[in-house]
């Protein structure tokens, strides 16, 4: 089940906040694990039980943790759980892969393959297995005390809106919001309308701009690059940065806004990363959850910045962008993707971040944004090999024109203004207005009316069209 789907829209959603809203404050909770167990059995009921039953154990063993009485056996206990945790996740999401590599060295040396049967990628489960890490490392580091009640921290790691798309929410994060009387004072009706608004411009970001774009993205894409001439190659990869970027965004919206409508707090997880003006502001703008993540739970113990040398520094740099690569997806591309970002804040850190100063705001957007859509053919192209011969293709300058029907130059017209809104001072007004959290009733009248409109159209067009993919399933 995801957002955009009509039996969420139309059936769970609105029966999980009157079932949320009707129940007593302090069953509030009983009623969002019991959905949110639902809510991922629907797809996935096989993985519940994996989720439900390693959660109750990193439980345990955070509380036995906690309460030892030596560092020692702290330690002892903090390693136990991240290498559970890790090793669910490597197993799951990387067995795969390991074992098609494995193969590949056997069969070239001359030797038989291993036989494998693949094993099934459970949804988000690269989104909950970082969200227990973070549970265990920031009780370890004494940042926050554990939950004492089992039931409160399933309730933590399942919360439908962050379980299979994020964002990552760290656990000092949510930590003082998991009891019901905690969320009391957000659980009102301005509250629950600003809710809305951010879940109707999330869902109109998915099924507006990211779907319609969608379609023309792997029209092209998805053909054989020989076929495509270089107007048809940039074309595909810019129609799918955007794409990329609606979809993902939309989904952290309106998890942000459903989160909204239940007393939470998420923090934001996008910042219009497509006006950065370097790559180093790229990751401040772009899945800000992951970048915080891998900022606190690697690069700062790795050393971050506070090491001897300048090469030690761009290791750090550079490792924690392969595993954040890796990260993304069990595949080669992914890792060249990495390290593609990682390289560059790399030569940013060595010289090109005083070329930005120097050439200005508007040109360093420019080349920023080249730079990525060039980093997304290996993050969209399966294979290494595709990926060359599309970059290749992009480069031959055979330039030919490209005609576009009605509807996809609006789309590419909308998706450029959206992402360069905030470029100035009276587009950031306009975003401003929808997503300022203080409305007067007049505010809320308009833009209560101009989201529901909105919201209609959305559930109109999902209706009425087979193309609506969710791309996380990647990763």
């Amino acid at each position: 089940m995801v957002f955009s789907s009509i039996i969420f829209l139309l059936f769970f959603l609105p029966a999980f906040l009157i079932s949320y809203y009707l129940t007593p404050a302090k069953y509030k909770n009983v009623t969002i694990l019991i959905y949110s167990i639902f809510f991922y059995a629907w797809g996935a009921p096989k993985f519940v039980f994996v989720i439900l039953g390693t959660t109750f154990l990193d439980f345990y063993l955070v509380r036995y943790m906690y309460h030892a009485e030596t560092m020692l056996k702290k330690r002892l206990l903090l390693t136990l759980s991240i290498c559970i945790n890790l090793g669910l996740l490597c197993y799951f999401k990387y067995s795969n892969f390991f074992v098609e590599n494995v193969n590949v060295v056997l069969t070239s040396l001359g030797y038989d393959y291993v036989n494998w049967v693949k094993v099934i990628l459970p949804i988000g489960i690269s989104f909950y297995t970082f969200e227990t890490i973070t549970y265990v490392v920031d009780t370890y580091r004494g940042v926050h005390k554990p939950l004492m009640n089992v039931w409160d921290y399933q309730v933590y790691i399942m919360l439908f809106p962050k379980l299979i798309a994020g964002p990552i929410v760290r656990y000092h994060d949510l930590a003082d919001q998991i009891e019901p009387i905690a969320r009391t004072e957000r659980n009102n009706v301005d509250e629950r309308l600003i809710g809305f608004y951010r879940f109707a411009i999330g869902l109109s970001k998915k099924v507006l701009i990211a779907n319609q774009i969608g379609v023309f993205a792997d029209q092209i894409l998805n053909q054989d690059v020989t076929a495509l001439n270089s107007s048809q190659a940039w074309l595909g990869i810019i129609a799918y940065t955007f794409q990329i970027y609606f979809d993902f965004s939309g989904y952290s919206d309106m998890a942000i806004g459903i989160a909204n409508m239940i007393g939470f707090k998420f923090p934001e997880n996008f910042n219009n990363p497509y006006n950065a003006t370097s790559i180093t502001d790229f990751w401040r703008r772009w899945h800000i959850s992951v970048s915080t993540w891998m900022k606190n739970y690697l690069y700062i113990p790795l050393g971050g910045n506070k090491v001897a040398t300048k090469s030690r520094l761009y290791f750090n740099l550079w490792i924690v962008f392969l595993i954040s690569g890796l990260w993304h997806g069990a595949s080669w591309n992914f890792v060249i993707w990495g390290v593609y970002h990682g390289s560059f804040l790399i030569i940013e850190r060595i010289f090109l971040l005083k070329v930005y100063e120097k050439i200005g705001k508007v040109f360093s957007i420019a080349i920023t944004f080249f730079i990525v859509v060039i980093g997304w053919v290996f993050f969209r192209i399966e294979t290494f090999g595709d990926a060359i011969a599309y970059i290749k293709k992009m480069f031959e300058f055979d330039f030919v024109a490209v005609h576009l029907d009605l509807r996809t130059t609006s789309v590419f017209a909308l998706a450029i203004f959206f992402s360069f809104l905030v470029a100035n001072k009276y587009g950031k007004k306009i975003q401003d207005f929808f997503y300022f959290e203080s409305y007067g009733n007049v505010k809320h009248l308009i833009v209560f009316i101009l989201l529901f409109v909105l919201m209609i159209i959305n559930i109109g067009l999902i209706s009425g069209s087979g193309f609506n993919p969710f791309i996380y399933f990647r990763f």
